[in-house]
């Protein structure tokens, strides 16, 4: 592999244009914003239907205008940050200009029929819109993607994404209605960063399960995703195990003949506080080494949709990484994921 550096940083838009976020959660607070201030992307304007969580926003962050209506937000000339609830983006990707380009926050819908509907309405309006699937855009990811890229593992042989940690649901009180919970708002991520190394699978086996603790829909899932007789990609996620430090675990192990990665998913781990991202890096036969990194998925990550987004849009970037395309792709797999359960397996004969 060669010595330069592996990449870890999006490259930026060379004349950035003013963001207008419509929509302002928690998400926006903890990671769009403190994202754009570090990239030095201008955010011109926040847009919420509670104004008042919208004022308190943009006078946390100095945000020097809030606007009133969907319709005054999207009379900006801006890229449009769309950080609402997915029952929202058809709405607001409706009310955009022809020809406007916008970010929109994952899930891309509740389903793969809604996905369907808000790829279609971008194409019929001319919309340039990604869709924000930032892991595959952390600092630790992109090195692993350009390790790749370089020849480090050979061929492919092993993806594995291993959680076992204790998640804060209660900070989530939008998802407590919701019929999909772990696989649509969590491990999404990684089937996304696993698509990103590997393309999509043939075929996909998944399992979600409730526990005692949750009132919410099934928070921990086991999947196992075909990519033929080489490659075994599984995700094994639990998110309960409240047993101390010791034993939790945020890891994405990646293995190939030549070499092999493991990246720990800091922020996973007492979150949201969390703990530094790591990526180690091994050839067949060495050590293992650690790579030093320039910052973690959280709020670094998220640099990267919109740097592309925008370098895209102006001609900068051939490629849009998430775009609705590929992000309809994602979404196909999720829901794959959810089509599997239905089927419940094959009956073990003798079993009762």
């Amino acid at each position: 592999m060669s010595e330069t550096p592996l990449r870890q940083r999006w490259a930026m838009p060379a004349a950035p244009r003013p963001i207008v976020i419509l929509g302002t959660g928690g998400i926006v607070r903890d990671a769009h914003l403190p994202a754009y201030r570090s990239a030095g992307f201008e955010v011109a304007g926040l847009y919420d239907r509670d104004v008042a969580r919208a004022e308190a926003l943009a006078a946390e962050w100095g945000i020097a205008r809030v606007f009133g209506s969907v319709e005054e937000a999207v009379a900006c000339d801006a890229v449009f940050d769309i950080a609402a609830p997915p029952t929202a983006h058809a709405e607001l990707l409706g009310a955009l200009p022809r020809g406007a380009v916008a970010l929109i926050q994952k899930p891309f819908g509740r389903d793969l029929a809604m996905a369907t509907a808000l790829r279609d309405l971008a194409h019929a309006r001319g919309l340039t819109v990604a869709v924000n699937f930032q892991l595959r855009f952390a600092p630790m990811m992109l090195a692993l993607r350009d390790a790749l890229a370089r020849g480090h593992f050979g061929t492919l042989t092993e993806i594995e994404v291993h959680l076992n940690l204790v998640t804060p649901w209660h900070l989530f009180p939008h998802l407590r209605a919701d019929a999909r919970v772990e696989i649509l708002s969590h491990s999404i991520h990684y089937l996304d960063a696993i698509r990103a190394l590997a393309g999509s699978p043939a075929a996909v086996f998944a399992r979600s399960y409730g526990h005692p603790s949750s009132a919410l829909a099934p928070t921990r899932t086991s999947a196992i995703l075909d990519y033929g007789d080489m490659l075994r990609v599984t995700l094994s996620i639990n998110h309960h195990h409240d047993f101390g430090r010791r034993f939790q675990d945020a890891s994405f192990r990646v293995e190939g003949s030549d070499g092999a990665a493991m990246v720990k998913l800091g922020v996973l781990l007492d979150y949201p506080t969390g703990e530094p991202d790591e990526l180690w890096l091994a050839r067949r036969g060495g050590d293992w080494a650690q790579l030093p990194l320039a910052g973690g998925w959280f709020p670094d990550a998220f640099v990267g949709p919109m740097a592309n987004l925008q370098r895209f849009a102006a001609g900068e970037d051939a490629v849009l990484e998430t775009h609705v395309d590929d992000a309809w792709r994602t979404m196909a797999l999720v829901e794959a994921c959810y089509q599997s359960m239905d089927l419940a397996g094959m009956p073990v004969a003798g079993s009762e």
